[in-house]
Order: C-alpha cells, then sequence, then structure tokens
C-alpha cells in the first residue's frame, strides 16, 4: 500500500506535536527544579541562619564570625570549597582563652562571589582587607586545613608583622601534585564531576538525589550554586596557588603546629596499592611543613581522617593553645 502525501502530513504533525509536547515537558520540569532549589535554600537558611556577620568589603559582603576575647586572635582558614561550618567543632572551645573568627572566602557559604581569580595571592588579599573592614586588628595566630594551609603561608609571606604563630591542620603541600601517585587523575576526575554536579545544582536534583549533606547546617551554607563554582575555581586554581607557595620559602622561628591524619585510616577511593606509596609521600611533605619553622612541630592526629577539625577537634584546639601561649610568650616586635 503507497503511502500518501495526507497520510505523510498527518504522521510528520504527529511528530511534531510530540516534539512539542516532550520540549514543554522539558520546560515544565527545569521550571519546576529551579523553583524547589530556591525554596529549599530559603528554607535551610531561614531555619538554620548563619552565626556571626556579612562586613562589606568594597561593594562586596562576605560573611565572617568571631567569637571569644583575647589576644592574639586566631584565623581559620578552610579547605577547598568548605564553609565556615567546618570549624564549628573548634571554634566555641578555642573562644574560652582566646578571640577566634572563621569566615568564608568570596563566593562560599553565605559570602558573595568575587570576580577576581581565585588563587591564593588573590584570597590573601580578600582576607587581609576583611580583616580591617571588620576591625579585627592584628597580631594573628592563622590555621589553615588542606588548601587553607597555602592561603596562612602566603598571608604570613605578605603581612609578616601581623603574625604571631600558625596551625596547619593536614594542609597542602606545593609539590603534592607531582609527588602524590595518581593526584592528577583523581583531580581531573573530581573536576568533571564537581562541574556535573554545577550543571544539575540550579535544576535541583544534588537535593533530589541526596546529593547535599544530611546535616541542615551545612546544607544551608553549602548546598548551593555559587559555592560549588568557588570551589571548581579554586581547584582549577591549585596549580597556580601551589606555585604563589613555593615562593614564599621560610617561616623563621614562627610558632608552627603541623598536625597529620592518621595513615592507618583508610581513604576513600585509594586500593592498599596505591595507599602505602602516597601515605609515605604525605608523611614526607608533613615533616617539610614542620621544618618551614625552627620552632616547627609535628603532631599524628589518631583516628582521624582528612578533616582532623571534626573527627579529632580536641588535637586541633590543644594545637592552637600551644602556639597562642608560645605567641604571648614571645617578646613584643620592634
Amino acid at each position: 500500500m503507497t503511502e500518501t502525501s495526507t497520510d505523510r502530513g498527518a504522521r510528520q504533525c504527529w511528530f511534531s506535536r510530540i516534539g512539542r509536547g516532550l520540549l514543554a515537558l522539558v520546560v515544565i520540569l527545569a521550571a519546576a527544579g529551579y523553583l524547589y532549589e530556591n525554596i529549599s535554600e530559603a528554607r535551610d537558611q531561614r531555619f538554620n541562619p548563619k552565626a556571626g556577620r556579612l562586613v562589606d568589603v568594597g561593594g562586596d559582603k562576605t560573611h565572617i564570625d568571631c567569637t571569644g576575647e583575647g589576644s592574639p586572635t586566631v584565623i581559620l582558614d578552610s579547605g577547598l570549597g568548605d564553609s565556615y561550618i567546618s570549624w564549628r567543632k573548634v571554634q566555641p572551645k578555642i573562644a574560652k582563652f582566646t578571640r577566634v573568627c572563621s569566615y568564608d572566602r568570596a563566593g562560599i557559604g553565605y559570602s558573595d562571589p568575587s570576580s577576581q581569580p581565585r588563587t591564593s595571592k588573590v584570597m590573601v588579599e580578600e582576607l587581609h582587607t576583611l580583616l580591617q573592614a571588620a576591625g579585627i586588628a592584628p597580631p594573628y595566630v592563622l590555621a589553615g586545613h588542606s588548601i587553607g594551609g597555602y592561603d596562612v603561608r602566603l598571608y604570613a609571606s605578605l603581612y609578616r608583622n601581623e603574625v604571631t604563630g600558625m596551625v596547619l591542620v593536614d594542609a597542602a603541600h606545593p609539590e603534592q601534585r607531582k609527588r602524590l601517585p595518581g593526584f592528577n587523575d583523581t583531580d581531573a576526575r573530581m573536576i568533571r564531576r564537581l562541574e556535573f554536579m554545577e550543571f544539575i545544582m540550579p535544576l535541583g536534583l544534588p537535593r533530589l538525589l541526596g546529593l547535599c549533606s544530611d546535616d541542615a547546617d551545612v546544607r544551608a551554607a553549602e548546598c548551593n550554586f555559587h559555592t560549588l563554582r568557588e570551589k571548581i575555581a579554586e581547584e582549577k586554581a591549585l596549580s597556580e596557588s601551589a606555585s604563589q607557595v613555593t615562593a614564599t620559602g621560610s617561616l623563621g622561628d614562627l610558632p608552627l603546629a603541623v598536625l597529620s591524619h592518621d595513615p592507618d585510616e583508610q581513604v576513600p577511593g585509594l586500593s592498599p596499592e596505591v595507599l602505602k606509596p602516597t601515605e609515605a609521600a604525605w608523611s614526607q611533605m608533613q615533616e617539610e611543613l614542620a621544618h618551614l619553622s625552627t620552632r616547627g612541630t609535628r603532631s599524628i592526629a589518631k583516628n582521624s581522617g582528612h578533616y582532623i577539625q571534626l573527627d579529632r577537634p580536641d588535637v586541633v584546639v590543644e594545637a592552637v593553645q600551644r602556639v597562642v601561649e608560645q605567641a604571648r610568650a614571645a617578646p613584643p616586635k620592634p
């Protein structure tokens, strides 16, 4: 039986209607997802309000939370893509013996995004501006977790007279890209995963798929598009940040405590064959960090993974207190 022009026209019309219907469905689902994400973000932040305040830093606002009294002030710098929430187990205890501030880097948590490159040098300059605008005067003891270790080292290099001590919490080493087995492959996979998350975040899919934290405070601060975008930008700038930190050199006789995770703790995604050389390389780099200062010490936080401030907050608090006491005992700078 030969198909007539009328039949062909009817079939094309039918396919066209199906196509328009599917397109309309996609648009409706995307709009629904967008509304769901924005309503969910607003609800989370309403019922889990941030601590601290927003400070104007030249037209943009940066979030900072300061508690306690005393000098020097401890400044807590988070790891890649982490908000101030990552320090919540240690900040209240540090606040019992001195003033302590945690903050969100630009674009993370409750802070406005920045149009500047997300390298350590830029972020350090932004932190310096924030502390001045917030009226938080030096001296400072700087504590940095993971890539926050880049930031605090660079801060001490650029503003040495403001810094009286440092604590590195399983801090990144500027040579880790070339010295950790398979780091570049792992890094590339992470970027691809984060970019996929960035694509689906505005549609609310990470929430629907259970990819956001079960912790309401963490979800309110970090489960949003701008924090994810900032995390990707920081990740992609790691090589440049590492180069900036490499140029900083020694810390002289600055009081320094280096805390490292327990090498016996299993690292997710690493086979035993890769884990052993990875831990050996990491341990060597942590020792090198401790030797940045003639007063540097290194401790292993037993039963702790990379987030020592969450797994063993007591170890972090003790190290911070020790460095604060050393800083207080030091003679004033001329």
